[in-house]
């Protein structure tokens, strides 16, 4: 299918031809129809499926059906609420790259920084406002933001609503917004409690579903490295002294861990940054900026600062630590192997770390190969290893040379609904 037969408008035809894009992806192709038929909308989808544009473009033909007069202020009619700056930022470059030629004017709004901006670009009136929880109700309690006139409401990853916290500012913010609008709520994965919000914010909704949460790309190739806690950074500087790996995003538990291992990469020479909650706005943003242009290499990052990363052809995700959390672990390798594109995803697992591991595999229900041909292995062999694990003839990979055991899930796929620590 071409996005040409969804029966878009010529203006954002024009600017996806502009992008270079032709093709919808399947949330693309089973949601546009849906919201420009002005119905709620269910969407529950993984990262890298294409979900912005789902909702950005037929709510851009939706406005711009009814724009008002020129010379008249313009009220935010429609209303994108998403919980990281980071993801906010992202959302409005699409719609400024998709609305180019449609004249829809929209800002974004976040905390970390001045509001001094921000204010500036919303008293010169908008029609499509982006924005956080926290910075949108402290605008709203100010007077300064109008949300009476929404006729269209996203909420946009709403599980990380749920694991920031931020569900009851959700609710509030809805409580202001009027009650006859289109809603398209948008989730990762369906906890029973981003359900029961679901049923209170949605009229007889469209559910659109695609890539179950257990699956990952197709074209990444996985591999877990058994390794002692202690030796992780030492293994980390070993894989990273390999000049042709190109580009890495490396993903820790904690913001102190981010932050120490960038300390620990520059002892060894290798340059990385850091991006989670703890860092101003501007460095976040200088950071990201550096790893899209390639000018910066590693990128170490949180789970909650990642989810707003969207980098085009990603090669590397090294996850040096497991998450507890199995979706978790879908999530962060889906940052790579985009838009059908090959990836590589590492994943350094010590002895505490193998119930995790388990739970992927219970949740992936994919053979995952395991890596001791390095040099600072953990034998597994010397563990409870399950009797599913059995050893594989080397695959020719990322390194032909590894000697490789597989992991293999030894039961059907159960759901996980655990709440993460933020």
């Amino acid at each position: 299918m071409l996005f040409k037969e969804l029966n878009l408008i010529e203006p954002l035809l024009k600017a996806l031809s502009a992008e270079g894009y032709t093709h919808p992806t399947p949330i693309q192709e089973k949601a546009i129809p849906v919201v420009l038929q002005k119905k709620d909308l269910l969407g529950c989808a993984q990262t890298g499926t294409g979900k912005t544009a789902a909702f950005a473009l037929p709510m851009l033909q939706l406005l711009q059906e009814k724009q008002a007069p020129k010379n008249t202020r313009r009220n935010i009619r429609a209303l994108i609420l998403t919980p990281t700056r980071e993801l906010a930022i992202q959302i409005r470059e699409s719609f400024e790259a998709y609305g180019k030629f449609t004249g829809i004017r929209q800002t974004v709004i976040f905390g970390g920084v001045s509001q001094g901006k921000q204010v500036e670009d919303l008293n010169k009136g908008v029609d499509v406002l982006i924005a956080t929880p926290g910075r949108l109700l402290d605008l709203v309690s100010q007077r300064i933001v109008n949300l009476q006139h929404i006729e269209l409401f996203v909420l946009d990853e709403a599980d990380r609503m749920l694991d920031m916290g931020f569900v009851n500012d959700v609710k509030k913010i809805i409580a202001k917004i009027p009650v006859k609008r289109q809603t398209l709520f948008f989730s990762a994965t369906m906890p029973p409690e981003i359900s029961q919000l679901a049923n209170t914010i949605l009229t007889n909704p469209t559910r659109v579903e695609v890539t179950p949460i257990s699956s990952t790309a197709e074209k990444i190739t996985q591999a877990i490295y058994s390794v002692e806690k202690k030796n992780k950074p030492n293994l980390l500087i070993h894989l990273l002294q390999d000049k042709s790996i190109e580009n890495v995003l490396v993903f820790t538990k904690t913001k102190h861990g981010a932050d120490k291992l960038v300390k620990i990469l520059a002892k060894a020479n290798i340059v990385a940054e850091a991006i989670h909650g703890n860092k101003s706005q501007n460095a976040r943003q200088r950071a990201l900026t550096n790893f899209k242009s390639g000018e910066l290499r590693v990128l170490v990052a949180t789970d909650i600062a990642a989810r707003g990363i969207d980098v085009d052809e990603l090669k590397n995700v090294i996850n040096f630590e497991l998450p507890n959390i199995p979706e978790t672990y879908v999530h962060r390798i889906g940052r790579t192997g985009r838009a059908g594109a090959s990836g590589t995803a590492w994943s350094f697992c010590d002895e505490e770390e193998r119930p995790f591991l388990n739970d992927i595999l219970k949740l992936t229900q994919q053979e995952i190969p395991l890596v001791e041909d390095h040099p600072y292995p953990l034998y597994f062999n010397k563990l409870a290893v399950p009797s599913s694990v059995k050893k594989t003839k080397a695959k020719e990979s990322f390194r032909s040379s590894t000697r490789k055991k597989s992991f293999r899930p030894k039961e059907k796929p159960q759901s996980f609904h655990r709440k993460t620590a933020s």
